[in-house]
């Protein structure tokens, strides 16, 4: 059986076939500077989903940013001891290309199944495929991401670098069903960038989740990437040598 780590590169590996069989790095890499440009500077374009627009940008997303992503919640769900004891369903909200539910089902074992839903057709597609390599239990499908079914007891529920691109009545609407959820017996991971600005409606739910009995934590992660994800992080101009997130955790 494949060690945690050895199952992280294998996947990479199978990544770059799939992605770079299609495009070009040059090709990856300036896809990965229009999406590192929407993500910094214009953050408003996200809620329209301008993140996966055009084939250049959807491989950068799939092959850069989703095993960082699954790096970063590895780090955090062990640090939470979010798998203690082990969820039995975990609901990624929002889940992109699977790669963050992935990394905490993988922590819980075999015995945790994982439910994605995105609005995304191609990063659902993208998160089966996903789920098939990393040899995950679970499934994705398209839906309306601030009204997804939510587990109860025995459940976990994630939204990385999800909530802040709803629309506010949708984000309001997301944070009563978590907060539900968590009473319900669910445990509940939210995760966003660290830069404040970024996140305005942050400290509205942190009191909430604090409230509730739950934490906000700052992460800075240091992290040693595969060859060819430094190759393109250096190529764009970028420096993910450190992860940081911001989260909220409510457990029962």
């Amino acid at each position: 059986m494949l060690s945690g780590e050895d199952r992280f590169n294998a996947w990479f590996e199978a990544l770059e076939a799939r992605h770079l069989s299609l495009l070009t790095f040059a090709e990856v890499r300036r896809g990965l500077q229009a999406l590192s440009s929407l993500y910094v500077e214009r953050r408003k374009r996200l809620v329209a989903g301008a993140a996966l627009e055009g084939s250049g940008k959807r491989a950068a997303f799939a092959l850069f940013y989703a095993p960082l992503h699954f790096l970063l919640v590895r780090a955090i769900a062990r640090a939470l001891r979010a798998a203690e004891p082990p969820p039995r369903i975990i609901a990624d909200i929002g889940c992109g290309t699977g790669a963050a539910g992935a990394a905490w089902a993988l922590e819980a074992g075999v015995g945790c199944r994982i439910a994605g839903v995105d609005r995304s057709g191609w990063a659902v597609e993208e998160a089966r495929w996903n789920y098939r390599v990393l040899g995950v239990s679970g499934r994705a499908f398209r839906g309306d991401v601030a009204r997804a079914a939510l587990p109860g007891k025995g459940g976990g529920i994630l939204a990385a670098f999800t909530v802040n691109e709803l629309q506010e009545d949708a984000r309001a609407h997301l944070l009563q069903g978590l907060l539900a959820a968590a009473r319900g017996g669910a445990r509940v991971l939210v995760l966003e960038p660290i830069a404040g600005r970024a996140v305005p409606w942050w400290d509205s739910w942190s009191d909430a989740f604090r409230t509730a009995g739950g934490r906000d934590d700052r992460w800075r992660v240091p992290v040693d990437p595969p060859e060819r994800l430094r190759l393109l992080d250096r190529a764009a101009g970028l420096d993910h040598r450190e992860l940081t997130a911001r989260s909220l955790w409510l457990r029962p």
